[in-house]
């Protein structure tokens, strides 16, 4: 989870909202990033997609079997469900995410009984530094006027 927390710290640095996820196989990272909605000018540069899509590349695979996801949020339905199609084993999260978590808060696509594949989660890994630091990104936010 703290390669992940570098990655949301950078995409802090950069005024994207702080998500950072890893992926790893086999105990090699082989895929991560942090959120670049901004940056891309595209709503599903959500981190996990990003990682998504390098640790596909290096496997050389769409089915990323045996591989956990380290992420500092609980993902959104978007990228649980790219999750699931992906075939990952296991997300570890840290901080929930009341509004849009689909990993058990508000939807629960990662372990859905009407899916094909359910992922193995683990929530509230680094909790408080995870949600300190989207804390301290929307405080930021909201003093300056942006949004």
């Amino acid at each position: 989870m703290s390669e992940a927390l570098k990655e949301a710290r950078a995409a802090f640095d950069a005024d994207e909202v702080p998500v950072g996820a890893v992926i790893v196989h086999e105990n090699r990272v082989i895929g991560r990033a942090h959120n670049q909605i901004k940056l891309l000018k595209d709503p599903t540069a959500h981190a996990e997609m990003i990682a998504l899509t390098q640790a596909a590349s290096y496997l050389a695979n769409e089915r990323l079997l045996n591989t956990t996801m380290y992420v500092t949020i609980e993902p959104c339905a978007m990228c649980a469900g790219a999750l699931v199609l992906g075939r990952v084993k296991r997300l570890v999260y840290g901080a929930r995410d009341p509004k849009a978590g689909a990993a058990g808060s508000v939807f629960n696509i990662a372990n859905n009984k009407r899916l094909n594949h359910r992922i193995q989660v683990t929530g509230g890994v680094l909790e408080k530094e995870c949600a300190g630091l989207l804390k301290e990104f929307f405080k930021k936010k909201r003093k300056s006027g942006n949004k």
